[in-house]
């Protein structure tokens, strides 16, 4: 489970390097699929990765406003911020948290169960998912993506 996380903080702090050779208009330049942006998809990973983290603490959750982070500085900045929160739980993962019981309360009523392990496989490929995205838009605009390869990052 950490490699992973880990595997993904680095490929981000990647996409940030990346993203200071792209002009602020192709950061927020508005994109097919995602959440509408290179910046606001990086934001939007930070904010989930946080919000999961959070609930699964027991620690209240609030949700961001991109607003008050359109620029790279910015999300970095609160990419920072989040991350005490988030890398002292990821690192100190155990096998006996893999089963404890999320009860996730929605909107319209209805109570849905997963698992802590789920939790964290579904943080983890969400982040994926995005970055995927994010390839794709570099390669729209003219750019080599970051590598999305595993080997080679120093992970063990």
């Amino acid at each position: 489970m950490q490699t992973f996380f880990q595997y993904n903080w680095i490929v981000r702090e990647q996409w940030y390097e990346w993203c200071e050779s792209i002009s602020e208009e192709e950061l927020l330049g508005a994109r097919t699929g995602g959440v509408g942006s290179i910046l606001k998809t990086l934001f939007h990973i930070v904010d989930v990765e946080w919000s999961w983290i959070q609930v699964l603490q027991g620690k209240p959750d609030f949700q961001e406003d991109f607003e008050h982070y359109k620029s790279l500085q910015q999300v970095r900045e609160l990419d920072a911020k989040f991350r005490p929160d988030v890398e002292p739980f990821v690192l100190s993962w155990q096998e006996g948290l893999e089963h404890n019981i999320f009860e996730d309360h929605l909107a319209d009523g209805r109570i849905v169960t997963d698992t802590w392990g789920e939790v964290m496989r579904h943080v983890i490929a969400h982040e994926i998912h995005h970055v995927g995205q994010l390839s794709v838009w570099a390669r729209e605009i003219g750019k080599e993506p970051v590598s999305a390869n595993l080997i080679g990052k120093g992970l063990r």
